[in-house]
């Protein structure tokens, strides 16, 4: 039997490896097109004559989607490329929950668009803090698929207990982020700022788990 093929995943041509280049390619292509509202806002701030100045002030909220989204994008990647080292085997089912997790991520530059161009309400921050919380989410039913499936990966169980609490404490700061926009519309987005707390959450969470 080729190496390329799982005996029990129910894919034919699909290893881990090509599985995780899926992913790094679909996750670049992501973040990618985050950029391309303010790609857009270029040319149309030259045809009516603006200075950089007055674009920088037009797209200072666009911007600042593009920069948290960007930088979210890419510690959701980090975080799955280190729990995806150990994985050697894919199965149909953690397959799947592998491309829920990248639907999530490519939905990003959508709900990022949102956030810089359309009038802000309550509803679009559920949208765009939501999907941050379901991104964590999958990750964290991608470890427990794992936990109970050890003969896919060589990961301890402490790593995959201690990526548990960094999930459970990323979806918790979350909604504390996303109650904190919707009851403070002054401070909007800037609620995520308290992910520089999710140390503090981790070791929290961890005490629970074991």
């Amino acid at each position: 039997m080729s190496e390329d093929v799982a005996p029990e995943s129910g894919f034919r041509g699909l290893s881990a490896e090509r599985t995780k280049a899926f992913v790094d390619a679909v996750v670049a292509i992501a973040m990618t097109l985050l950029v391309l509202p303010l790609m857009e806002s270029v040319g149309d701030s030259a045809a009516r004559d603006h200075t950089t100045w007055e674009w920088l002030v037009d797209q200072r909220h666009q911007l600042q989607s593009f920069l948290i989204s960007f930088v979210l994008i890419a510690m959701f990647w980090m975080l799955h490329h280190r729990l995806f080292v150990s994985v050697q085997r894919i199965t149909a089912a953690l397959m799947w929950i592998t491309v829920g997790w990248m639907l999530t991520i490519v939905w990003m530059p959508v709900v990022t668009a949102l956030t810089g161009q359309v009038a802000d309400d309550a509803l679009q921050k559920v949208l765009y803090i939501g999907t941050l919380v379901v991104t964590s989410g999958m990750l964290l039913v991608t470890r427990i698929h794992l936990s109970r499936h050890p003969e896919l990966h060589s990961a301890s169980r402490q790593d995959l207990r201690a990526g548990m609490s960094i999930d459970l404490s990323m979806i918790v700061l979350f909604l504390v982020a996303l109650a904190i926009a919707i009851g403070f519309p002054a401070v909007g987005y800037l609620g995520l700022l308290v992910m520089f707390l999710t140390g503090t959450a981790q070791k929290l969470t961890a005490r629970m788990l074991r």
